[in-house]
This record gives C-alpha cells, structure tokens and sequence, in this order.
C-alpha cells in the first residue's frame, strides 16, 4: 500500500511566532505580570534585610562592605535608637487598641442604625483619610499650640487615634456589609441578651475585619512620619530618628529593626490568616 502525497491546499498550518506567543501570554502572562509587580514591591524590602548583615565602613550603610552580624547582636547600638523604638511601639500599640475599639463601634453604628447627622458623621469619618498629611500635622500644630498643650508623646498618641479609626470604620464596615442578621436573630429568639449576642455571635463573625483594621493601624502608626513631626515637640520616633540620622549616616540597626517590624508584621499576618481558615473549616 503506498502513501498519499500531502496536498498543501489541505495541510494544517504551523502557527505563526506571534500567534505561539499571544497563546503563552494568554495563558502565562497573568503569572509573570504578577511576579514581576510583587518583585518590584519586595525590591526595597530585601535590600534593607541584606543591609542589615553588612559592615559599613564609616556611619553610612550605603554601600556593601562585607557580611556581619554585629548589628544583630547589638540591634540598640546606635545612641538614642531604642528610646525612639520605644516610643513609636507605644504610640503604635496604645493608639491602635483606642481607635480599633472607638472604630469598631462607630462603624457597627453607622452600619445599622439610622440617626440624625448620620450623612455628616460618614462626610467627618474620611475627612482624615483625604486631607494632605502635611495639612493634617499643621492643623493639629495650630490647634496644640492655642490651646496651650505642650507637645509631647500625649499629642502624638492623640493624633494617631484621630487618624486610624478613619482607617478601621472603613475596614470594619467593609467586614458588616451583607453580615448575616438572621444569626442574631435567631440567637436572640433562643433567649440569648443583646450583650450575650454580640458576644457570642456578632463579634466572632466580625472579628477577622477587627483584625485587619488593627493590624493596618498598627502599620499607619509606626511608619508615619508627617504628623508625628509636627506634633512630637521633643520627642523623636523611630521614622524621626531615621530620618535626624539621615544626613549624618544612617546606622546599620536601623535595618536590623525594621527588618524586624517587618517579619513581625507578616508573621501576624499568615497567623491570621491560618485562623479565620481555621474558623471557616470549622
């Protein structure tokens, strides 16, 4: 039996480059996009933590020497680093436990029940989140200033309150939308108290929205930078004492520490995630 010869006319045609190509975009390029955008993001981050192990010679860590572990070991060796540690974790801690309370409950407010000014209090609550930051820490100067308050860690802790629950009423009402009420209800039908039901049902459901408004104003706390240098008086935070040190060297410990808020911060992160997957499963 002999073969055919292949007419050309009825031949399959081998696909052009292009077309191989938008065929791999197609299917890969959605991937490598987003490798590419979280690459560019985690950028800055693995060069602090790789600056963290060097040995500058001289006070700029600029460039790379060799590695080294005595910042590790001396992580507070830089004069007047750890006061500054020390009082933008307080600041962080205390003003993202006040505004997770006082914004959880405004958002619960403003989420379920209907009152006079409530238009206006939704207008106030992102009036902090849209003015200018510069516009923001003058304001308060100019407000500390005549009313005679001195400016010290009080007037810090103040103005990240005023700030951060903008940031926790947006999250924690973005958690309430579409919140099952038929689950309160029928614990309530059951004999359950509106303080036993909130308990019981209503905060568990919410709390991994309470958790990420904590951990975000955890975050906007400790990094900022603008406000906190308008209402700081004599007292310098970590991002202020970055910040002085710039310009005569900044220390290798600054990277140790902010490597360490950095993992600090992730870790806290996939252990909440692991337990709202945990909740779920459940």
């Amino acid at each position: 039996m002999t073969a055919r010869p292949i007419d050309p006319r009825t031949a399959p045609l081998r696909p052009t480059v292009a077309q191989r190509l938008g065929r791999w975009l197609s299917r890969y390029g959605l991937f490598v996009y987003t490798g590419l955008a979280i690459a560019y993001l985690m950028m800055p981050i693995a060069i602090m933590i790789l600056f963290s192990f060097n040995k500058p010679v001289g006070k700029s860590n600029f460039t790379w020497v060799k590695f080294s572990l005595d910042a590790w070991l001396n992580p507070f060796g830089a004069l007047g680093l750890q006061d500054a540690v020390v009082a933008s974790l307080e600041v962080a801690f205390v003003s993202t436990l006040v505004a997770t309370i006082l914004g959880t409950l405004v958002g619960l407010a403003l989420t379920r029940y209907a009152f006079r000014g409530r238009s206006a209090t939704n207008l106030f609550i992102f009036l902090p989140m849209a003015t200018p930051e510069i516009v923001l820490g003058a304001s308060l100067l100019t407000m500390f200033v005549s009313i005679g308050q001195p400016r010290n860690l009080l007037t810090i802790l103040i103005a990240h309150i005023m700030f951060n629950i903008s940031y926790v009423v947006v999250t924690v009402r973005a958690r309430l939308t579409g919140f099952p009420r038929h689950l309160e209800e029928a614990a309530m039908d059951l004999g359950a108290t509106e303080w036993v039901t909130f308990w019981k049902v209503t905060f568990p459901l919410i709390f991994p929205g309470i958790m990420a408004a904590a951990l975000l104003a955890f975050s906007l706390s400790i990094d900022d930078f603008v406000i906190t240098n308008f209402t700081a008086g004599q007292t310098v935070t970590f991002p202020m004492y970055i910040y002085g040190s710039y310009r005569i060297g900044v220390p290798v410990q600054v990277n140790v520490i902010g490597t360490v808020i950095f993992l600090t911060a992730v870790g806290a992160v996939v252990v909440s995630t692991i337990l709202q997957r945990r909740d779920r499963g459940a």
